[in-house]
């Protein structure tokens, strides 16, 4: 039988595997939350230990090997180790999350709590900048906070120097980090090697406020963001163009120190779909973000064997002939409980033309309130959905929540289990 690469080879240029590929934790928008990690852990029966942190924002929790091999699990991650609010995880210690729950975080995860009980978090770890996380009392997760804002003056203000310090070049340090991650699994696993650093984002809601930036400047509220395109489009356009060259280069970088060990790399988690319907108009997508898209997967398709890698949620069906215009390999997370995301439709009109990395059980209703019956059968609906004729990665949609219960996650792996030897007698 052809070992996890292979089959991720196969899956990624739609042929069937043998066996069905399946990912929990090779990205940040395919991984799990800390809380729900370590029931699943201890569930399995797994040695006792912390939850790594993983993801600041989201408090994700790093799937380690003896969760891989016990959940026979394909995929892995390797990036640079800067998160989001522009710290390294490198480096570990304590810290007690809202649950009570005892986990390790990167040494620079610097956090206060004020007399309310939110808790911040800051950019670069820095304590002497405003901060730029928030979670509330009892939260599971961080909320950007919004800084910086200002009047904007047409005739002075720029985009690429609001945003300079928002994206970097990778470092000497960080392509040796990555070009050592990336030898490491190709010569002593067999693992899908994806990399799971969002290259280009581009309004991407996660990051226009800067969480990474100590003292953000420009147009940082999201509403006031979205308006910009159509009061100061050329802010937009030169935040974009600026994003998109430092994007290329870095994957020429990239693709130095680790060639086409690298199987797919995630490009941009912008979402451009809400539950019931885009969040702009097609015309939009088309003037700011496809071209830009396009430039990028043209090099990505030009130079390298990678398939790139993108999350939207939402409702993008209108979006997808333009998705697939622009070079889009991988679509993620494949929402079917948005406004018309119909799974057959899918299937039978783009499934041919993207890989649908997720979409295996719903996670804002089945897989974390749900009973283990109503989740078995829901991934049993998708596996069998979505299988077919390859060209499908199964990973939730989007990450695993920190409700969720040992006893629903153990249920979707069971339905991945009976799914995979149902095809093995076939």
């Amino acid at each position: 039988m052809a070992n996890s690469r292979e089959r991720l080879h196969q899956t990624l240029n739609h042929i069937e595997p043998e066996e069905l590929v399946v990912d929990m934790g090779a990205t940040s928008i395919t991984g799990i939350n800390a809380n729900a990690l370590n029931r699943l852990r201890k569930a399995v029966g797994l040695e006792d230990r912390k939850v790594k942190i993983s993801e600041p924002l989201q408090l994700l929790g790093e799937v380690e090997e003896d969760l891989r091999q016990e959940l026979h699990l394909d995929c892995v991650e390797i990036s640079t180790g800067i998160n989001m609010f522009g710290f390294s995880n490198a480096g570990r210690k304590p810290w007690t999350m809202q649950s009570g729950l005892e986990v390790d975080v990167p040494l620079a995860f610097n956090t206060t709590v004020d007399e309310q009980g939110r808790t911040y978090l800051y950019p670069q770890g820095d304590l002497s900048a405003p901060p730029s996380g928030m979670m509330p009392k009892d939260g599971f997760f961080f909320d950007n906070i919004t800084r910086g804002s200002i009047e904007f003056d047409e005739d002075t203000d720029s985009g690429a120097e609001d945003f300079k310090n928002d994206f970097a070049f990778f470092t000497d340090e960080q392509l040796k980090e990555v070009e050592k991650q990336a030898d490491y699994y190709w010569n002593n696993t067999d693992y899908g090697i994806v990399f799971s650093g969002a290259i280009a984002s581009l309004g991407d809601f996660a990051t226009v406020p800067g969480p990474n930036v100590k003292y953000p400047t420009g147009i940082r509220n999201l509403s006031d963001y979205m308006m910009a395109h159509q009061v100061c489009p050329d802010y937009i356009h030169e935040i974009y163009q600026m994003q998109v060259e430092i994007g290329i280069r870095n994957m020429e970088l990239l693709y130095q120190a680790c060639g086409n060990k690298i199987q797919a790399i995630y490009i941009s988690g912008t979402d451009f779909g809400t539950q019931n319907g885009p969040f702009m108009s097609l015309d939009a997508y088309r003037e700011f973000y496809k071209p830009y898209y396009k430039k990028l997967n043209d090099w990505v398709h030009t130079h390298t064997t990678w398939k790139t890698f993108y999350h939207s949620c939402g409702a993008i069906m209108g979006f997808l002939q333009d998705f697939y215009e622009a070079g889009v390999d991988i679509l993620n997370p494949v929402q079917l409980s948005a406004k018309g995301m119909d799974g057959r439709e899918l299937k039978e009109k783009w499934g041919d033309k993207f890989v649908f990395w997720g979409g295996g059980v719903d996670t804002q209703h089945t897989l974390p309130f749900g009973t283990p019956e109503e989740v078995y059968q829901e991934v049993m609906e998708r596996l069998k959905l979505f299988s077919p004729g390859g060209g499908f990665v199964f990973n939730t949609t989007h990450n695993i929540q920190s409700a969720t219960s040992a006893e629903n996650m153990l249920a979707m792996f069971r339905a991945i289990k009976d799914f995979k030897a149902s095809k093995r007698v076939q």
